[in-house]
């Protein structure tokens, strides 16, 4: 009964910690993983070295690098909104997501849509056809999760 417990506490250890790999377009291929998501941690290709953080997820904060310091916040979400910084104003949305949508600032309107997510994959604007996918999240993510994905794409890549 002591193995059995001992073992099932190191399958949870490892289902918690298990790396989330982000593809660029179609491909699912182990050489073209651009960014993990490892430990709340997103990193360069399939690295887990610290040198190689892009961002870092502490609660509902997003920050450059390994940092924790409170100027180095990139995003703070809130809710279905994201805001820059350490803000929480409404001057300081940049993002709204709802419905498997990516709306630019505080609008909900088509017309906004940045990105839409379905079943892991982000594609650009309105669409969901192949030609518009921008990249593929392998694994569930939280919408936090999937604000670091996005900012680590788009400004990091």
């Amino acid at each position: 009964m002591k193995y059995l417990i001992i073992i099932l506490s190191l399958l949870q250890f490892s289902f918690v910690n298990a790396q989330i790999k982000i593809y660029k377009g179609t491909s699912t291929f182990s050489s073209e993983v651009i960014f993990n998501l490892n430990d709340n941690k997103v990193y360069k290709g399939n690295s887990i070295l610290s040198a190689n953080i892009v961002c870092n997820i502490n609660g509902k904060k997003i920050y450059k690098g390994n940092s924790s310091f409170s100027k180095d916040i990139i995003y703070t979400i809130s809710g279905d909104k994201v805001y820059k910084g350490n803000s929480t104003f409404s001057k300081d949305i940049v993002m709204t997501v709802k419905s498997g949508k990516i709306y630019n600032g505080n609008s909900s309107f088509s017309k906004d849509i940045i990105a839409t997510v379905k079943d892991g994959d982000v594609y650009s604007g309105n669409s969901t056809f192949t030609k518009d996918l921008l990249f593929r999240i392998d694994g569930n993510v939280t919408m936090t999760e999937l604000i670091a994905i996005w900012y680590t794409v788009n400004y990091s890549y």
